[in-house]
């Protein structure tokens, strides 16, 4: 690996967003296609954050500082990404259903597949059902958050929202939060179950196929 894309990963690694804006911009400098630095210095680096945590090297701070550290490189990059034509990995919608206005774990989650190549579309908290349905032609994934007992009928709601309008076939659902379980997931209908951001990436790209 180029010295400079290690210092990508490393900066990652370390949630040094400072210095991830000087990175990237001096590996564009020296030539460096930008698919390499998404791909060797960033996904590569949020994969390694992912595992970390998985590890129980990591926690939920350390994953969130990472995170916004690979979205300061990726903000200095995507012009340059758009430039070479080089497509995401897929789109993802994402958003707290209805009701819930907890966003940390949506934006972690969104961060993380952000970090894997995904696009998000973030439709932000209390998102719904139709919301979610209407935008369901535009993405490959649908990711919905509940935090709340109380909210989590809304995740049912949004799949039936999808079944309504005729859109359940194209689209894949993934549901997540802490109350949510995976005999929840497959009681509602839902394609996929993360329990963390972490694994939210693994099931999106099984779903998605990338």
């Amino acid at each position: 690996m180029e010295p400079v894309l290690q210092e990508i990963y490393d900066s990652i690694l370390n949630g040094d967003a400072k210095a991830m804006e000087a990175k990237v911009q001096a590996a564009l400098k020296a030539g460096i296609n930008p698919k390499d630095i998404l791909d060797q210095g960033m996904v590569a680096a949020m994969a390694d954050v992912g595992q970390r945590y998985e590890n129980g090297e990591f926690f939920v701070p350390e994953m969130l500082i990472s995170a916004r550290a690979m979205q300061a490189g990726l903000a200095v990059l995507k012009p340059h990404l758009r430039e070479a034509n080089v497509a995401p990995s897929g789109k993802v919608a994402i958003g707290t259903v209805k009701g819930d206005l907890h966003d940390i774990g949506k934006n972690l989650v969104g961060m993380m597949l952000e970090g894997a190549g995904f696009e998000i579309m973030d439709l932000g908290t209390d998102v719904d059902p139709e919301k979610f349905a209407s935008v369901a032609d535009q993405v490959d994934v649908i990711a919905l958050s509940a935090l709340l007992t109380t909210t989590m009928p809304n995740m049912k709601a949004t799949i039936e929202a999808l079944q309504r309008t005729g859109k359940r076939g194209k689209v894949k659902v993934v549901i997540g939060g802490a109350p949510v379980t995976e005999a929840y997931a497959q009681q509602i209908g839902a394609d996929g179950f993360a329990p963390d951001a972490s694994r939210a990436v693994a099931v999106t790209r099984a779903l998605s196929g990338h």
